[in-house]
């Protein structure tokens, strides 16, 4: 933790790191961000319960999908059906590598794990790291139901190893993803010893169940430690806090121990794992919780303020979790037919506004829609002076420089001057930081590659295109993205946050002001 006397802005990255140390999966990444929620006030609610009742004015909520994607809101006390939603979009996975579902290999002496590759990973920067596993897993509680553990063995377990370059001197590495991106988890001999030098088949027939062992039940699939290891299936199990034979499934990746930290000569660096885009996912979790820290911050507020952060993003987003799924469309139809209230001065009871004072809930999603807007946020290229000639000359972000707008006229970022000209009156009116009282605001940078270049997509244009909703498309500046090990800045941590807490706190008075339709 930050020492005393720290600045404001580096204490923020420290409780980042926290939160990014916590949050090898993005289940974990969920539950790190409920436990922030739910400090602040926030109630959880579920997508197949009734929101009528539940719902109201001044309320803080949440709710999840597939223990992998979270949804949370304030609703202000003067909303009504139809007003607009403020929302700041983000993801909660990152590129990785995950135990295929019949994982247990061994070769030459070796116990090895097979793995599948999950997004577009820079995978050569996996070789030689300390790795371990993390996920969720699906156990019998023993009242007849499964329920879901999370799992995370914080020791390294697993490497990849390179090739001496006295056997291979090629230039260039590029690991063939199948036969060479194959961690080792130790040796046959040390298991052996472990296990009293029994033979494997003994070893597996006394991790089978009764049942499986017997004629008394069909089993559909081999059993769990048929297909993993005996000792990664004991290591889950313990994590879990449960038996090795009351686990029925797991959704295990691999990830690197090595600890989120600050760097840098100043310490004005972050390098950690996962920043793109668990960067993204803080400052969005922590700008609508300080947007609603004050008590009255709602009193006065006509609209809901919303993140939305998705599973899947690195893999297309075409998942029940993610995106391009009913997720925010479900969740903003539900939010725009709420009804109005208000707050009597007399006995401070909520009493409904009567019929003739509300829209037609008819329209009201479809004029939620026309009237909202969503901050897409996802982790956005630092300039690397080592090849200056990839960026053009004149979009140059940098760390610690604010966060970058993103911009393509192929719209793979889904940014227009209308998004602009909001953002930016966000930024201005946003409070002082703590280390510079006098100084209100928060700085901005413009963002766009090369016509000769590639460009890298998000959730924004996918999420405008089947909303109808206007969005722009941001993110803090970054290296190394997609590497096992990125960089970022220490002092944009806090420039996100209180970017989205000024959007939040001043939305509604400027989606008033900005006549485009």
């Amino acid at each position: 933790m930050a020492s005393k006397g720290t600045s404001a802005a580096v204490a923020q990255a420290h409780d980042f790191l926290d939160f990014i140390n916590a949050s090898p999966t993005p289940y974990h990444a969920v539950h790190s961000s409920i436990e922030r929620l739910t400090k602040a006030g926030f109630e959880e609610i579920k997508e197949r319960d009734s929101w009528a009742s539940t719902l109201q004015p001044g309320g803080k909520y949440y709710l999840t999908r597939n223990g992998s994607s979270i949804v949370a809101f304030g609703i202000g006390k003067k909303w009504k059906a139809g007003n607009p939603i403020a929302m700041v979009g983000a993801h909660t996975d990152s590129c990785c590598l995950r135990l295929k579902p019949v994982s247990k290999k061994s070769s030459l002496g070796f116990m090895q794990v097979g793995v599948e590759t999950y997004g577009g990973g820079k995978w050569h920067t996996w070789f030689d790291r300390d790795l371990s596993i993390a996920g969720r897993a699906m156990v019998k509680d023993g009242k007849g139901n499964y329920v879901q553990k999370l799992v995370m063995v914080d020791r390294p377990i697993l490497r990849i190893p390179t090739l001496a370059i006295h056997l291979e001197r090629a230039s260039t590495f590029d690991p063939n993803k199948e036969t060479e991106l194959f961690p080792i988890a130790g040796l046959i001999e040390a298991e052996l010893n472990r296990t009293g030098n029994k033979g494997e088949k003994e070893t597996e027939d006394e991790n089978m169940s009764a049942l499986e062992k017997g004629d008394e039940e069909f089993q559909p699939l081999k059993h769990m430690s048929e297909r993993h290891h005996p000792y990664i299936m004991e290591l889950i199990a313990e994590q879990a806090e449960t038996k090795v034979e009351d686990l029925v499934d797991f959704e295990i990746v691999l990830y690197d121990t090595q600890k989120a930290c600050l760097g840098g000569l100043n310490n004005e660096l972050i390098f950690a794992a996962r920043l793109d885009n668990l960067g993204m996912t803080y400052c969005a979790v922590e700008g609508l919780i300080q947007s609603l820290s004050s008590p009255s911050a709602l009193d006065d507020e006509s609209s809901i303020r919303l993140i939305a952060c998705f599973d899947h993003e690195e893999v297309g987003s075409t998942s029940a979790q993610g995106a391009h799924s009913t997720l925010l469309p479900a969740v903003l139809r539900r939010l725009s037919v709420l009804p109005a209230h208000y707050d009597t001065v007399s006995d401070k009871s909520y009493v409904k506004v009567p019929r003739e004072a509300e829209l037609d809930i008819s329209t009201a999603y479809e004029q939620t829609l026309a009237t909202s807007f969503l901050v897409s946020a996802d982790m956005a290229h630092s300039v690397n002076p080592n090849y200056a000639a990839k960026y053009e000359s004149d979009h140059r972000p940098e760390m610690n420089k604010g966060t970058v707008i993103k911009i393509n006229a192929m719209q793979r970022y889904a940014t227009n001057s209308p998004g602009i000209v909001l953002l930016q009156e966000a930024a201005r009116r946003a409070k002082p930081s703590q280390d510079s009282p006098t100084s209100a605001g928060v700085p901005l940078q413009l963002f766009v590659v090369r016509n000769d270049s590639s460009c890298g997509s998000t959730i924004g244009p996918m999420l405008s295109a089947a909303l109808g909703t206007r969005t722009i498309d941001v993110g803090n500046a970054q290296l190394s993205m997609h590497s096992i090990r990125e960089t970022g800045g220490t002092y944009d941590v806090e420039h996100g946050v209180r970017l989205f807490e000024s959007f939040f706190e001043h939305f509604t008075d400027l989606e008033a002001k900005i006549f485009v339709d």
